[in-house]
């Protein structure tokens, strides 16, 4: 059975997104600065951000063929409600009882089972947690706007008021990984987006902020562990794990 991916926006949490993969596994999860929820063989995980290809299913739990359902955060957005800086959860996949107290996880995944959708489950869980947790650093969202729309690291920390310092302090907070980092990732994304719409590789470079063909083919291979043709050639629609950008 091939894997199926789908998803939808939350309308219960602020710029998230709601996925479900069930089948078997797809192609690895790719960088994308955002964090997840997830809901896999009845336990509930944390994905951290991520520096570098994930293998696709490789949570705890998360064999062949086994369904997977996702909240995906906004980069910046899940530390607060988690209660843990994104760093300290880079490139892992971990228990949310690692993070909150195991009879409240017990809990929460009693009532995660009774929901015939496990993301209007986590979207419930999410939105209920939020409400007794400090609100997102509001730092992010302008950060990340600003590195997604290209701007540099040190156009960002003007526009901010920080220093490079503090920038890249407030960064691994909320993001997992400095501005620099950051502005790579979500770059990556755009060269991604635009390869997936057929675009020229030539093209793709220009379009997405890359010096030339070389420098995204650079870029590409370090953080996605593949070539732009190569991803070009193994893309579907229906994507991987937690689809074309990645997440869990």
């Amino acid at each position: 059975m091939a894997a199926v991916y789908e998803e939808r926006p939350s309308p219960l949490v602020p710029g998230a997104i709601v996925w479900r993969r069930t089948g078997a596994p797809g192609g690895p999860v790719l960088p994308d600065g955002c964090m997840d929820l997830l809901w896999v063989g009845g336990r509930l995980l944390v994905a951290g951000p991520d520096t570098r290809p994930h293998p696709c299913g490789d949570a705890p739990g998360g064999g062949a063929r086994r369904a997977v359902s996702g909240l995906r955060f906004a980069p910046g957005a899940a530390p607060a409600l988690l209660g843990v800086p994104a760093h300290e959860l880079r490139d892992r996949r971990v228990d949310l009882a690692d993070l909150w107290p195991d009879p409240q996880v017990r809990a929460l995944a009693e009532r995660m089972s009774a929901y015939e959708d496990p993301g209007a489950g986590l979207e419930r869980l999410a939105r209920g947690r939020a409400a007794r947790s400090a609100p997102p650093d509001p730092l992010a969202s302008r950060v990340a706007a600003g590195l997604r729309a290209g701007e540099s690291v040190a156009a960002v920390a003007a526009v901010v008021g920080l220093g490079p310092r503090q920038l890249h302090r407030r960064s691994l907070d909320a993001f997992g990984y400095g501005p620099r980092t950051l502005g790579r990732v979500l770059r990556l994304q755009r060269a991604l987006e635009l390869v997936r719409r057929g675009l020229p590789q030539a093209e793709v470079a220009h379009r997405a902020g890359y010096a030339d063909q070389a420098h995204l083919a650079r870029e590409v291979r370090a953080l996605a562990g593949t070539t732009p043709g190569a991803y070009a050639a193994a893309y579907a629609p229906a994507g991987s794990e937690a689809g074309p950008a990645g997440g869990s």
